[in-house]
């Protein structure tokens, strides 16, 4: 099963995402270049989806709960080789 997680806007390209691990409620925050959406391919897609999608994504890769408080999309595309692919296989599912 998919972790849930809870995503608000909380400024212009940032967003709070919230979701509970190891019987605690985990949040970080997430920053959204618009320039890297585009340099992903997903310009066009919602912001507050990209980033519920990319929570989802990193959860497949390390323990939720080690989640770091602040999160920016560009440090995926730097870190995760496959996160270009991945994110726009979980946009269209």
């Amino acid at each position: 099963m998919t972790q849930q997680f809870l995503v608000e806007p909380v400024a212009e390209h940032e967003y709070l995402v919230r979701t509970e691990a190891e019987g605690q409620t985990v949040e970080c925050r997430f920053h959204v270049d618009p320039s890297v959406l585009e340099q992903l391919g997903v310009s066009t897609a919602d912001e507050q989806r990209v980033v519920e999608q990319s929570a989802v994504f990193l959860a497949q890769r390390q323990p939720i709960i080690d989640f770091p408080w602040l999160v920016d999309l560009q440090d995926f595309v730097a870190s995760y080789e496959d996160y270009p692919e991945e994110l726009r296989r979980l946009l269209a599912s």
